[in-house]
């Protein structure tokens, strides 16, 4: 049987992080055996405890990481990647923005075209989009533009935060990444980029965004260090 690792960095999602496993529980994937890896990225609310009560109830459902110190993202889904054993890894947020849901046609686009990595684009979709904040959907454009311009390819979303990868590759690229907050988006495209004959897809995908009072944590100042890490990856490769 065929087994995806979906790999869920966590940090401070009390509100969120249980419906996002019952979701993830309650999703039909076919032929697809379903390995849940969950990293507590230093959580300082409830969402180490409603996790521990969570996981009690389903004891064989979950791998737990927890990290004594917030890491920050990238660090996260790097110690998920470590441990995974999937055919193929998939990034699942704890916060609900993107629905699992969107793992099934983002699973078929590996079979149906034999890719080895498959993005979830908010921009090149027919799925609900909630409308929210233009600078940061400009902020993304730029980001997204310079990461092209420095990587060759012709992405619309490098930002996203669902990402799905061949395992045997995620686990070779897994322990030479640096970035430890949301400069992985970056750091893995940029390294992508460099492996020869890597088939790339982008399929469209559902997006709720949060607002800052619903929890949304991503600043400006972390689209500034996005454009950082474009030179930092992709001109010294560091």
């Amino acid at each position: 049987m065929n087994k995806i690792s979906i790999v869920i960095p966590v940090y401070n999602e009390e509100k969120y992080i249980i419906q996002v496993l019952a979701k993830i529980l309650a999703l039909k994937y076919g032929v697809w055996q379903k390995e849940i890896i969950i990293v507590d990225d230093g959580s300082t609310d409830q969402t180490a405890l409603q996790l521990k009560k969570y996981l009690k109830k389903h004891p064989k459902s979950f791998k737990l990481i927890t990290l004594k110190q917030n890491q920050g993202k990238g660090e996260a889904v790097k110690r998920g990647f470590l441990i995974s054993s999937g055919e193929i890894v998939m990034i699942q947020d704890a916060d609900l923005e993107y629905d699992p849901k969107n793992h099934l046609n983002m699973l078929q686009t590996f079979a149906n075209f034999n890719a080895d990595v498959v993005y979830g684009s908010r921009f090149i979709t027919n799925e609900p989009r909630r409308v929210m904040y233009f600078w940061h959907y400009f902020a993304n454009l730029i980001i997204t533009f310079l990461s092209n311009l420095f990587t060759n390819l012709n992405l619309t979303d490098v930002e996203t935060g669902q990402k799905a990868f061949k395992g045997s590759l995620i686990r070779k690229i897994a322990p030479s990444l640096k970035a430890k907050r949301f400069g992985f988006e970056i750091e893995i495209t940029a390294k992508l980029s460099k492996i020869k004959k890597i088939k790339i897809f982008e399929v469209g995908v559902s997006y709720n965004g949060r607002s800052y009072e619903e929890g949304k944590k991503i600043t400006w100042r972390d689209g500034l260090l996005a454009i950082w890490q474009v030179l930092r990856f992709n001109l010294w490769g560091k």
